[in-house]
């Protein structure tokens, strides 16, 4: 059993709708959705540039996968999470937009993402007593001698080389894309998804995602709500 904190609008939100279809698989309920089928791909290719980020679902990465450790247990993990959401104020986003990660697509933040960075740290930060230290074929599999010094310290103590200043808040939409659909690929991304970017999204909760069997699909396990920003707080009578 693993478990990750990641960031995902409600379940009812028109991104989450649109990214859970073009992904083919909606990570609330763990169904498969038909992809659309108006785009230049065929099924079979559009469902294998796909294929990577359909297991996670539609999803930011704020902790990344874990197993807990031998003395800790998902009840734990679950009151852990209702104190430091009590703890984290509500906040709006950065629009976002389509962008390119190397050979990946993803929706990205159109500015300063500072709100952002500041909270996946505090979440890498909050729940690693929790963790269970990485296994030596985990860390393997990071390619850790492709990382940068930084990056590798990272993943030897935090059991994730991409946090703290090397964290790039992405909500990813395909796996690795051939140069010669890259082009083509893009145009359909913001065809598809620009409508429902036009406003900040309001990152006003937290998102357990639990992996039951190794390899195995990604799916919502509970979402708990952040506390009011000041802002947003009723006037006092």
């Amino acid at each position: 059993m693993r478990y990750a904190l990641f960031y995902t609008p409600p379940a009812d939100h028109d991104l989450t709708q649109i990214a859970s279809r073009w992904l083919g698989r909606d990570a609330y309920s763990g169904a498969l959705l038909p992809q659309p089928d108006h785009t230049p791909f065929s099924a079979e290719r559009l469902a294998e540039l796909t294929h990577a980020p359909r297991r996670y679902g539609f999803h930011a990465t704020l902790k990344a996968p874990f197993e807990l450790s031998e003395d800790s247990h998902e009840n734990q993990l679950v009151s852990a999470m209702e104190r430091f959401c009590q703890s984290q104020a509500a906040f709006n986003m950065p629009k976002l937009k389509v962008g390119r990660l190397g050979p990946f697509f993803a929706l990205v933040p159109d500015s300063n993402a500072r709100d952002l960075n500041r909270f996946a740290a505090e979440c890498v930060r909050g729940f690693e007593n929790l963790r269970a230290p990485m296994r030596d074929a985990d860390y393997a599999r990071r390619n850790p001698d492709k990382l940068e010094q930084q990056q590798r310290a990272y993943l030897q103590k935090w059991g994730y080389p991409y946090i703290f200043d090397a964290f790039r808040f992405h909500m990813t939409l395909t796996g690795p894309v051939p140069t010669e659909e890259a082009d083509e690929m893009e145009q359909v991304l913001r065809s598809l998804f620009d409508p429902y970017l036009q406003a900040p999204l309001l990152c006003d909760h937290l998102t357990l995602f639990r992996e039951v069997e190794k390899a195995g699909p990604f799916t919502v396990h509970t979402s708990i709500p952040l506390a009011p920003s000041p802002a947003r707080k009723a006037p006092t009578l």
